[in-house]
């Protein structure tokens, strides 16, 4: 006769399973994570031809000009690792999006939009926006997105005050 698999201790390791509602909670958030994220890159992808990595880059860019980006602080502001954005930007100048000139600096060389970036971004913003309205937020009145917009944010803030809230780069 088999043995039976072990029922789980919920005391195992130090750590406490979740509860049914913070499961049901957990779950809630990463099965909307996941479905808005997919829908609204795949309207990306279709309405302009780019992908969710290439608008959230080209978007940075274009909304703070002036701001001298360099690799460093641009991670820091899309929360990505230095490696993963490396790779990005360097398929985007292969493509002709942003340019890197050979400014030294601390943090790397600088990062700017070419004109085709700015077409790019200027063409796929109303789509963006369409998109999240139409996958996101149309499915919520207002004072349901003023509580999502608060529980997010108390999240956030609780994440930010942690002493090991881990960086892009951990």
């Amino acid at each position: 006769m088999a043995d039976a698999e072990p029922t789980p201790d919920p005391q195992t390791a130090g750590s406490v399973w979740l509860t049914p509602r913070e499961t049901a909670t957990w779950q809630s958030y990463r099965r909307l994570k996941q479905l808005v994220d997919a829908a609204v890159a795949a309207d990306l992808r279709r309405d302009s031809g780019i992908s969710e990595p290439d608008y959230h880059v080209l978007s940075t860019l274009s909304e703070t000009t002036g701001t001298d980006w360099r690799l460093r602080n641009l991670a820091e502001r899309l929360m990505w690792t230095r490696s993963r954005l490396a790779h990005q930007l360097r398929r985007m100048e292969g493509r002709g999006l942003i340019a890197r000139p050979d400014t030294p600096g601390p943090g790397g060389p600088g990062i700017t939009l070419t004109e085709e970036g700015w077409r790019v971004i200027v063409d796929a913003a109303p789509h963006h926006v369409a998109s999240v309205r139409r996958r996101f937020l149309d499915a919520l009145d207002p004072e349901q997105q003023a509580a999502f917009a608060t529980l997010a944010e108390t999240v956030v803030e609780a994440l930010q005050a942690q002493p090991d809230a881990a960086s892009a780069d951990d």
